[in-house]
């Protein structure tokens, strides 16, 4: 099923991350989801409003696990 893909996730992801870190490609798809995890958590508010939703990553982390 086309919705169970993670290329136009990982595209868009790709992006985001370009745009928010300065990730070059390379540097994205060498890394894991923890690594933009970790620094996609620099922008959410302290009251956790904002920035990345931490449930929507964690269920991608674990639909397309590392390795």
């Amino acid at each position: 099923m086309a919705h169970d893909r993670l290329e136009p996730a990982a595209i868009a992801l790709a992006g985001v991350m370009a745009r928010v870190a300065g990730w070059r490609p390379d540097e994205f798809w060498m890394a894991t989801p923890a690594d933009v995890r970790a620094t996609l958590e620099g922008w959410v508010d302290a009251d956790g409003h904002g920035g990345v939703d931490g449930a929507a990553l964690a269920a991608m982390m674990e639909r397309f696990p590392d390795g």
